[in-house]
């Protein structure tokens, strides 16, 4: 049976049941505490939830898939599948579809972005996920490449460790199941900041966040996140933006940005999408 970690961290796990779409930084814990996992699968219906696993974007997904499945029947859930997708026809499938309307909780697994795009976009099985999700039917939960397909714009790539410049990032089409935001996950862990400004520097209208390995940012249908887990959710705002240099300069040469907002949020912290502001513990 799963051991939890001591009262006072099951005492911190946020306790509604509501549904929401988990954004995950990858590396999130599945043998202590769970306490990442342990929302999903709260919010996702507890021992009510019927989840199904996406594997799609690792190269071992048999693999993966099993090792999410064992902690879900674990936690009690009432039914878990693992939905093996390894070939873009397997998406038509009615079998497969059928289960989505069934499922209360979906979890897409870390692995490559761009096979799980390549694997799932604008097929009708993923439009139904997007869908329901965005209704709040289902708790939708992606975990580092599950992540980053979140947004219509995602990072599929890219270096770290420098200056922001255009030659920094490589840009694609995700899921746009939070179309207005692109994703970086294993964030300050692998020094991706100036990666995401310079994806930001390209997509002004979207919102930047950069999740830690462990924490998720936790995003419920009005718009509010809220951090769990051990890191930080990091925000990187572009509407008060007074100038930048992007579409001037050379690939590989900085890009310049004034009047950047940057937040760092950290368990329990609020900050609502739609209004771009972060919520004080008041309210």
């Amino acid at each position: 049976m799963l051991q939890l970690e001591p009262q006072s961290l099951v005492q911190r796990m946020p306790q509604s049941t509501k549904t929401a779409i988990m954004v995950i930084g990858g590396a999130e814990d599945k043998v202590h505490g769970r306490e990442i996992l342990q929302t999903f699968f709260n919010r996702a219906g507890s021992t009510d939830a019927c989840i199904a696993i996406i594997p799609s974007a690792s190269r071992e997904p048999a693999v993966i898939g099993d090792r999410y499945l064992t902690i879900f029947q674990e936690m009690g859930a009432k039914v878990v599948k693992v939905l093996d997708i390894r070939e873009r026809e397997q998406s038509y499938d009615p079998l497969m579809q059928e289960y989505i309307e069934e499922c209360t909780g979906v979890f897409m697994t870390g692995g490559d972005q761009l096979r799980l795009c390549g694997l799932l976009g604008e097929t009708p099985f993923m439009e139904r996920i997007r869908y329901r999700a965005q209704l709040g039917e289902i708790t939708l939960a992606g975990t580092s490449a599950g992540a980053a397909v979140m947004g219509h714009h995602m990072i599929a790539g890219g270096g770290s460790g420098e200056s922001p410049n255009r030659s920094l990032v490589d840009m694609a089409l995700g899921l746009g199941i939070l179309p207005d935001v692109i994703v970086d996950q294993h964030f300050h862990n692998r020094n991706r900041m100036a990666r995401l400004i310079s994806a930001i520097s390209a997509h002004p209208d979207k919102l930047g966040i950069g999740i830690d390995e462990d924490t998720c940012a936790l995003v419920e249908a009005d718009g509010l996140l809220q951090v769990v887990g051990k890191g930080t959710v990091s925000i990187v705002d572009p509407g008060e933006i007074s100038h930048t240099n992007q579409s001037l300069v050379g690939a590989t040469d900085p890009i310049s940005i004034f009047n950047l907002r940057l937040h760092i949020l950290s368990y329990g912290d609020r900050y609502h999408l739609h209004q771009r502001v972060i919520l004080l513990p008041d309210g």
